[in-house]
This record gives structure tokens, sequence and C-alpha cells, in this order.
């Protein structure tokens, strides 16, 4: 089961620089979007088998997405690669100092079951526009997914540039003894810190898209039905096996009882009177999972707040749940990743954020409210990977935002160009020339009290340039500047 051979391969790629130029890559990012689309419906399909989702559901949640990702980075590509001029210091001003973007090189992406399309593709697009080459290790557990991948990336990759390896935990295992140049890895903290292990041995560097119980705050002065109706959207999708859904909601008394009305509107709207029999109520992922959501059902003291009938083992269904908690409850021990969605009363906001402040940071943060004080004290007062007020999950649709979490919910980020910038490195360049000689005399020994003092005059206080008079210093003759200088030093 060793890989190294494999791991050899896409390094070698590497070093011949076939990756590295402009045209290289977005060809690569064309061929990607050219097999997305051919087989779209072969993955939507899987994704169907895998999770009883909708095909239709699917398009929107994975696949348009991706496309349109791919096209972002071709069409920004040339200006991100492009070397970035920085602004001069006293000690630079005849030389250009410059950011110059390198690949990395191989690259390790670990991609979980729940959206098991977009969370390879979503990372693998940046990684191939970086310049690098990949290995994809898609997840067992979404196995039809997982298959349909393993089929359609050599029609359009060889391996040395994209390969798939599919497996469990021996083929990850053996993987993670492999040195790469990166590893982008996608699911639980506990598994995570395994991958981080395994990282250190080779001083690979990880990004960690990792999850928690993203809360969800209900403020007196909300909009109360569009809340409810956003909120159910978000938590029901793909019955709350999303690292984003809404994990709990912190609503006051007085407001409770209007809301959970809401999310009961909603539902029968969504799923209609039997969601066991709704096209659009997907199913979760292995007896595994259903086993441990029931086994904290049946420890939870909630009380009930819908009744969808019971879940079905062999159906793997469990039907939308709400439940009135207090705060121990079994359901606000660690993060649900399933239908159900608890409800615990607060006083108002700062009882709240203190709630949330007493757990890990979420990797997102959620607020309904018309009040901007009340933003702007939840933004100051929590920390998580991301907030999105008045909504939930839509902030990972915008490609201009960083996705990522902090702490707990992980670390690193992507998402267009800073899915490009975290497959990207900065390799610092300073370019000097032969002239202006005299200047740098002070630093050479023997060191002088003369030398010693026009060296503290140069490094002791940092001076720096606007970028404008930078760039208009090579255009301005070298004895000019020494003069300028010279004046400076006094």
């Amino acid at each position: 089961m060793a890989y190294h051979s494999l791991i050899e391969k896409q390094r070698e790629l590497y070093k011949s620089g076939a990756t590295f130029s402009s045209e290289a890559r977005k060809n690569k990012l064309r061929r990607l979007k050219q097999m997305i689309e051919k087989h779209s419906d072969d993955l939507c399909n899987a994704v169907y088998k895998d999770l009883r989702r909708n095909p239709k559901s699917t398009v929107a949640l994975e696949i348009a997405n991706a496309l349109v990702e791919i096209d972002y980075m071709i069409d920004n590509l040339n200006e991100w690669m492009a070397p970035v001029k920085v602004s001069k210091t006293m000690l630079t001003l005849l030389d250009t100092p410059m950011i110059v973007k390198d690949p990395l090189g191989v690259c390790l992406i670990i991609s979980p079951w729940n959206y098991p399309v977009a969370m390879i593709l979503l990372p693998l697009i940046p990684a191939i526009a970086a310049g690098n080459t990949v290995v994809i290790k898609p997840s067992e557990v979404s196995a039809h997914t997982a298959k349909v991948f393993e089929e359609i990336i050599p029609q359009f990759f060889s391996e040395d540039v994209v390969a798939v390896v599919n497996g469990a935990i021996p083929e990850t295992t053996a993987l993670l003894t492999e040195r790469f140049d990166h590893i982008l890895y996608t699911g639980c903290p506990p598994v995570a810190k395994i991958v981080m292990a395994a990282a250190a041995k080779h001083l690979t560097p990880v990004t960690l898209e990792l999850g928690g119980k993203c809360p969800v705050v209900v403020e007196d002065d909300a909009d109360v039905a569009v809340t409810a109706r956003r909120i159910a959207w978000g938590k029901w999708l793909n019955v709350g096996q999303t690292c984003l859904a809404p994990d709990y909601v912190l609503v006051t008394a007085k407001t409770k009882p209007a809301l959970l009305a809401a999310f009961r509107a909603s539902l029968e709207e969504f799923y209609g009177g039997d969601p066991k029999s709704s096209k659009d109520y997907a199913r979760i992922i292995s007896q595994r999972h259903f086993d441990r959501i029931a086994g904290i059902l049946a420890k939870s003291k909630g009380v009930p707040a819908v009744d969808y009938g019971k879940p079905d083992r062999d159906d793997l269904f469990i039907p939308p749940t709400i439940l009135d908690v207090e705060r121990d409850d079994a359901f606000m021990e660690d993060e649900i990743f399933g239908p159900v969605l608890p409800v615990v009363t607060v006083s108002g906001l700062n009882d709240a954020i203190d709630y949330i402040k007493q757990g890990e940071k979420p990797l997102a943060a959620y607020l309904f409210t018309r009040s901007e004080a009340k933003v702007k004290k939840f933004l100051s007062e929590t920390s998580s990977g991301a907030v999105t007020v008045n909504d939930v999950i839509m902030h990972l649709t915008v490609d201009t935002l960083p996705f990522g979490g902090v702490g707990n919910s992980g670390m690193g980020r992507y998402r267009g160009k800073y899915g490009f910038d975290t497959f990207t490195h900065e390799k610092s360049v300073l370019k000097r020339g032969f002239f202006g000689e005299s200047l740098l005399a002070p630093r050479y020994p023997p060191m002088t009290d003369s030398k010693a003092a026009q060296m503290q005059r140069l490094t002791g206080k940092r001076i720096a340039f606007p970028r404008w008079l930078s760039f208009l210093l090579p255009s301005v003759p070298v004895v000019f500047v020494s003069v300028l200088i010279g004046i400076l030093l006094q």
C-alpha cells in the first residue's frame, strides 16, 4: 500500500516546472471544467446514492459553485501570479523589493462525505491554479461518489498531475507517512489532530477545515417568520450534515413561542406533512451516524416542538426534530451534525454571548436582529470562523471572502484568491544592482565610530517611502538618490 512512487512521480513533474506557467495552469482548469460539465449527472447521481439528496440540489450546492470558481480563477490568474512590488525603505531606495509567487509542490486533499463533490473540487481548483500537483483522498463513507472520482479523474489528468487514492483508514494512514508540501483536510477535530501530527514529522503545513457548534442568536427585534424560514433551510439542508449548519438557537422566552410556531410553518412549507416521502429531504449517511444521533435523542430531556414520526434505521431517516432544551442537555455537548435543532432560552444578547464564549470557537455564528449596535457588539465580543447576519451559511457563497475556521474549528482558509494564496509560497525577493556601493560602505569592516554612526542612522529608525516614489526612483539618476540619502543621514 505504499504510495511513495506516486508522490515521487508528482514531485518530479513539479520539479520540471511543467505546472508553473499561466497557460499550463489555465489548461488544467479548463480540463477540470470539462470534466465537471461532462460528468455532472454521474456525480449528482452518486451523491443521491450516498445521501439520498435531490440531484437538483446537488447541482446548486456542489456543481455550480465549482464552475464559477474555475472561471474566477482563470479570469484573475495572470494578476495573482504576477510579482508584487512593495514599498522601499532607506536601505533599499536603489533596489527592487518584491514578492514572487511560487507553487508549493505536491499537495494532499483529504475530503469529507457530507458534500463529497464540492469538498474535493473547491480546494482542488486553487491547488491547480497555484501550479501544484494534487493527490485526492475521498471519504470512503461516500463510497459511490468516491468511485466516480476514481473513474473520471484519469480520463482528464495523468496521475502525475492529479491522482485519486480510494480506501479507508489504512490507505489514509499510508498516505500520511509520505512527505507532501501541503495538506488540506476537511473533517472533525479528532482526526485533524492525527493529520497534523503526521504532517509535523515532515514539517508539512496544513489547512484544517473542521466544524463545531454553530450558534444562532435570535433577538426580539428580528422578523420571526423570515428568521425561522432561513434557519430551517440551513438546518435541514442535507439533513443537518453540514459543517456550517445552525447547531442550536438562543432566544428569549418572549420570542420563543412565535419562533417555534414559525419553524413548524417553515417545515410544513418545505417538506409537507410527511418529510420521509419528500424528495427534498435527504438521509443520514450511514447506520453508524444514525446510531450516534439516535443515541443522543435517547439521552436528551428536551421537549419536542414538532412531531414528524419516528426515526427509521433501515431507511436512515431521522425526521426534522426541534427540542426545547436546558443548557446541560445531551445535544449541547458536541456538534450534532444531524436534523435535530435544540432551542435554548436566554435572557438577552449578553446572556447569549456569554454562553457562546463558554464553548469552543465555532466555524460560523449567526445573529438575527435589526439593530446595528447589536451586530457591532456580536462581532466584537464573539470569535468564530465567520459570521452571517440575518441569514445562515450564505457567507460561503461569496468567493471574495475567505472560508476557514479558528481555534477548534480549524486553521487556514481558501475560496477565490484566498485559496490561491493558501497553495502558493510568497517568496521575498530583493534585486540590487552594482551601483551605489559607496552608500553601503558603512556596513563593511573595519567598523569605525563614524561608520557605526552612519549605520545607526541607516538602521536605527524605519524610514519607508510611498510606493509612488518607489516607482519613480528607477528613473532618477543614481547621483541624485545618493545625495538624497546623504541628506537624510545628516
